[in-house]
């Protein structure tokens, strides 16, 4: 059975990916996801004793446990100590070397020394060995291996365990600028809620969340975070909702409001309705996202992946090439002097800051994002978020707030106000849509669904029932030109509904729905951005216009069925040469978010549909995040590529440098070690913006 496994002492991407695959190929696994960000493995299989045999012998050191612990703690001050006495004791015994090697035949000069590289550098060898006898020679512990044993050979002792005490801090480093990464990952996941308080009849009982069903009535007291979606029964509290919308002012919720999981009640006692199970609430919908999130690599992680699958092997050539020809080919000084270059090119060229620095700039931006409200789904949409050309949005609900209310009631042929408002709610009495929503709640009264036949509803246009043996149809102005409905209110401008009662026209409803307030400057800010704007909805074509020019949109298409929308989506794709985005929230929306570039979907308000097909889900549904969607991507984009350009420049000078023997074994840690941790704590700032 599939089940979900903590990962301790992951702190290397490119070692994660190597044991996902070796485990994914495995006879008795039928499927394994390893997640680096959040240290989890996704493993179904009836054998967990032998992957954990496996994992032994790929990557000595990684354990792994079923109970994940989101507050793990790490013994840093240990580490701290042990590193601050190991230098001491090297920079002291760097300070009295000659007299160490003058003293007692240099025994203490060698114990010294080489208890230091022992000390810094078991683990290391250890771990060089254990992938040459599996057949895996070329990686970073190989190369810091065979260049400070080759130091050590030509009796460069404090440079080899020089060499080894710098890798081993820059590895140290590596492993918090991992964590420090995964806290703002991490910190979503605690959202989880421990237990849930039921009342029944007069007790309350506390359990877990996942044995709550609909319909039950829970407790939640202040500082409790709210355990399941539900609907406000008694009670009015501010909430705190930054967990899920990235806002930090509270929001006052009171009876009949929609509440969310994940939220946290703060001045007073709500009570709750339970909507939906644990399973499909909004806190178990963004853990399944966010924990799934890395598994879709940006191709730059996969390049750097693949790039340093063939980079060692090239660099230890290039090393033997050094150490070789110009001594015995081209008879150019002598052999330690190439040698020693050699090693030197050796240590210079592992290729730590690459394969740490990208994965950590990933991790950064998705954190940063989801801090904010924004849940990216993968890094491979942060870098299509860097390249889009076009913004697509759908209208209602996107633009404007889709909190629609009935403000005019149009009769006509004879029908009264009373029997066109009855005849439209009782139409729209099988609909969740917000639109028959605002004509249900202006009838007031209840409906007996009873007396509702045939209900027949025709996508695009509307619906058609029957009701106390009279035929009602309810829809757009289409639908009347579709049924030769005779009519004369086709010009208007505002959101309208038509009603006609046994093929006889019978007057229309005036739905007003309102523009939400950043989305003005939201469109604004991507104009300044370079990025056009386009709209494309199914409302009447005044209206989109009216939309339209309030925002400065200049291209839109109105009146346009599901399927149209998709065909206009893709004739926008084809004439545009970079990468084009969609934002939507109901239903209708989910195909055109699924074959745009990259699709974004309301959260808060959004359908479950929306939702799970789009790339990027804004959990409070305001427009501007996908402004700040854009600005985090491209921040983080640029961080990665600085860190790629920082390496390989140091990384090729100093290449160069120690060839031409300028460089030696103290310069080669720079290039090494030092590159590393300028490339991890570049990384490190989109980080410390997630967690402000």
């Amino acid at each position: 059975m599939e089940k979900n496994y903590t990962i301790k002492n992951l702190d290397c991407a490119h070692c994660a990916n190597k044991v996902e695959k070796h485990i994914q190929k495995l006879p008795y696994v039928n499927g394994a996801v390893l997640n680096f960000a959040t240290s989890t493995l996704k493993i179904h299989t009836e054998n967990i004793e032998g992957v954990k045999k496996e994992i032994q012998k790929i990557e000595p050191g990684l354990e792994l446990s079923l109970q994940k612990d989101h507050s793990e703690k790490e013994p840093i001050k240990q580490s701290m100590f042990y590193f601050i006495l190991l230098f001491g004791i090297f920079f002291t015994s760097i300070v009295f070397e000659n007299f160490l090697k003058r003293n007692l035949s240099g025994i203490p000069y060698y114990f010294i020394f080489l208890s230091i590289y022992l000390f810094a550098g078991f683990i290391v060898i250890k771990n060089a060995v254990l992938s040459i006898l599996k057949g895996q020679v070329f990686n970073e512990h190989f190369l810091m291996t065979i260049a400070t044993l080759g130091a050590i050979a030509i009796q460069a002792l404090p440079e080899a365990a020089g060499v080894m005490l710098f890798y081993k801090l820059g590895v140290f480093f590596e492993d918090l600028a991992v964590k420090k990464s995964r806290k703002s990952i991490k910190s979503l996941l605690a959202l989880k809620p421990d237990y849930v308080n039921i009342k029944q009849g007069d007790t309350i009982l506390k359990t877990n969340p996942e044995e709550a069903k609909i319909g039950d009535i829970i407790i939640v007291k202040p500082g409790e975070r709210v355990p399941l979606d539900g609907k406000v029964l008694n009670g009015q509290s501010l909430v705190d909702t930054s967990a899920l919308t990235g806002e930090s002012v509270p929001r006052n919720f009171k009876k009949d409001d929609e509440i969310l999981s994940g939220m946290i009640v703060t001045t007073s006692t709500l009570t709750i309705a339970v909507t939906k199970l644990f399973s499909e609430s909004s806190i178990s919908r963004i853990l399944s996202l966010v924990e799934n999130a890395i598994s879709k690599k940006a191709k730059m992680e996969k390049f750097i992946t693949t790039f340093a699958r063939y980079y060692t092997p090239f660099i230890v050539l290039l090393a033997i090439g050094i150490s070789v020809i110009p001594p015995f080919v081209l008879n150019i000084g002598g052999f330690n002097q190439w040698f020693y270059r050699a090693l030197v090119i050796l240590v210079i060229s592992c290729p730590c800051a690459l394969v740490i620095s990208i994965p950590l700039g990933y991790f950064g931006g998705l954190g940063a994002a989801s801090n904010r409200g924004i849940l990216i789904k993968g890094s491979n949409f942060i870098d299509v978020l860097n390249n889009l050309h076009t913004v697509v949005f759908d209208k209602t609900g996107t633009l404007t707030k889709g909190i629609f209310s009935v403000t005019k009631i149009v009769s006509r042929n004879g029908f009264s106000e009373d029997e066109l408002l009855k005849y439209a709610a009782y139409a729209e009495a099988h609909s969740n849509h917000p639109i028959a929503i605002s004509i249900k709640d202006k009838h007031h009264t209840k409906i007996d669904e009873s007396a509702i036949k045939n209900y027949k509803e025709i996508t695009g246009y509307g619906v058609i029932v029957d009701y106390n043996n009279k035929e009602i149809l309810l829809g757009n102005d289409k639908l009347l030109h579709k049924e030769n409905i005779e009519h004369t209110d086709c010009e208007l401008d505002e959101t309208v509904v038509y009603l006609a009662i046994d093929k006889k026209y019978a007057g229309y409803i005036i739905i007003s729905d309102d523009l939400k307030e950043d989305a003005e400057q939201a469109i604004g800010d991507l104009k300044n951005m370079g990025i056009k704007s386009h709209m494309l909805t199914g409302d009447n074509f005044k209206i989109a216009k009216t939309i339209a020019g309030k925002l400065n949109i200049s291209e839109f298409h109105a009146e346009l069925l599901p399927d149209e929308k998709l065909q206009e989506l893709e004739k926008i794709m084809d004439t545009q040469s970079g990468k084009v985005a969609f934002i939507g929230d109901g239903i209708n929306d989910a195909p055109v978010i699924a074959r745009s570039d990259v699709g974004f979907a309301m959260g808060a308000l959004g359908t479950d549909a929306a939702i799970e097909t789009a790339d990027v889900v804004l959990m409070n549904d305001n427009p501007l995040k996908i402004v700040e969607a854009i600005k985090i991507s491209k921040k983080t984009r640029s961080i990665i590529v600085q860190n790629i350009y920082i390496a390989l420049l140091i990384k090729i000078i100093f290449i160069a440098l120690g060839t031409t023997g300028i460089a030696g074994m103290w310069e080669a840690v720079f290039g090494d070690v030092g590159v590393t941790l300028l490339a991890i704590f570049n990384s490190l700032r989109l980080t410390r913006k997630a967690n402000r």
